[in-house]
């Protein structure tokens, strides 16, 4: 499929269809972003529950949990940008950063609060948060990345 952009009357670039590989880019630097807030407040989550996720901890392994936290990103990112193709809302930055802080706190519910921590008590892990976990820096720490992954996007669509 090819991937057509316009340019608008705000400078702009209008994403009509979505780029995978910006999705990916744009989520990994949302996800890094993220990640530096993580390790600056709290740096558990990167070091033990998210490598616990597959095995990887414990003990603590941050460079494993920055891996698959980065992964995790990067995956969301592709489905940001196939979402705001499909909802055709590229085409203000106001609209396209909204639309990150909604991503932001969707994935936080849906994954962080409801996923993660289910997933932690089937594997076993130590690093078991209650379920649900409506912590309120991890919802940060989410919008953070919406946030920053809206906008790198549109610099990144054209890959």
């Amino acid at each position: 499929m090819a991937e057509t952009q316009t340019a608008n009357a705000t400078g702009l670039t209008d994403i009509e269809a979505p780029s995978w590989k910006g999705g990916v880019v744009a989520g990994v630097v949302g996800g890094a972003v993220m990640a530096a807030v993580m390790l600056m407040m709290n740096p558990a989550p990167i070091e033990v529950a998210i490598p616990s996720l597959y095995g990887l901890a414990p003990p603590p392994n941050g460079a494993a949990g920055l891996v698959v936290h980065l992964s995790h990103g990067a995956v969301l990112g592709v489905a940001f940008a196939g979402l705001v193709g499909v909802a055709d809302i590229g085409d203000s930055r106001g609209t396209l950063l909204g639309a990150g802080v909604v991503w932001g706190v969707v994935t936080w519910v849906v994954l962080a609060a409801l996923v993660m921590p289910a997933w932690l008590s089937v594997v076993g892990s130590p690093a078991q948060p209650p379920l649900p976990n409506f912590a309120l820096p991890s919802l940060l720490w989410h919008v953070v990345y919406g946030v920053v992954a809206a906008a790198v996007l549109p610099a990144v669509d054209e890959l």
